[in-house]
């Protein structure tokens, strides 16, 4: 879904996508998705959206319980999905709705000259 997204956005809308960018976005979806497959009892929702030259990738899902963002640790064996996502986004949120949380994800679109992600920062 997230590929099929961002191929619209550079077909009908000529806007940049890295190849970073399509990779990046697709880990994200993938991640918060399955967390909230995961963790949530009820719906979830997910929404793709183009701002500024980036990619906001929402998830809404109806559980409570706010994602445990662990410091990083070589040592651990898994639960490292979203210190990764976190590590390729320009930011990331998380909001308590009156019904569960919302998850907000931003990915860059295009990659700068000098080969990064362009405004590139871990909030």
């Amino acid at each position: 879904m997230a590929c099929v997204f961002l191929m619209s956005v550079q077909a009908d809308h000529g806007l940049p996508v890295s190849q970073r960018a399509m990779g990046s976005v697709q880990l994200v979806v993938s991640e918060l998705v399955t967390n909230a497959r995961k963790y949530a009892q009820g719906p979830c929702e997910l929404t793709l959206e183009v701002r500024e030259g980036a990619v906001e990738v929402t998830v809404w899902d109806s559980g409570t319980a706010l994602p445990s963002i662990l410091a990083p640790d070589p040592t651990r064996i898994g639960q490292h999905g979203l210190e990764i996502v976190m590590a390729m986004c320009r930011s990331f949120e998380v909001h308590r709705e009156r019904i569960g949380k919302r998850v907000k994800a931003t990915v860059v679109l295009a990659d700068d000259p000098d080969g990064g992600a362009a405004g590139h920062q871990v909030m």
